[in-house]
């Protein structure tokens, strides 16, 4: 007879959610959130007062740093929440915990901001007309 197998034998293998404040991916995630929080911040305010986002710029340079600097917010928040549920504390680390609550108040502030333009115009431009 062959000898049993636990029958939970993924339980064995495990990822860690979380990254140590002083890793690579930690300090990788800390200067891209340095970065892209402000270029959103920037990007919403454009938004609000002109009722578009930031202009292409040369290249297309400006559009894309706008456009990875949102991708970088929703990750970092997607992080944040991930670890928050699996271990009930945000993110460690100073730099990264000040990241994380910055990307919170981006992300709220893009939403309201996304809110009143919508309400104002009736369309988010580029989105929904």
């Amino acid at each position: 007879m062959l000898p049993s197998r636990p029958r939970n034998h993924r339980a064995a293998v495990t990822t860690q959610a979380t990254a140590e404040p002083d890793s690579t991916l930690t300090k990788a995630v800390v200067a891209a959130g340095l970065v892209a929080n402000p270029v959103v911040l920037v990007s919403e305010y454009f938004l609000k007062t002109t009722g578009e986002g930031l202009p292409p710029g040369p290249g297309g340079i400006y559009g894309a740093t706008e456009g990875i600097s949102y991708l970088v917010i929703v990750g970092v928040v997607g992080w944040s929440v991930y670890t928050k549920v699996r271990t009930g504390s945000g993110l460690p680390g100073s730099l990264l915990g000040a990241v994380e609550g910055f990307s919170y108040l981006s992300l709220v502030a893009g939403i309201v901001v996304a809110a009143l333009v919508f309400a104002e115009k009736g369309s988010l431009p580029g989105i929904t007309g």
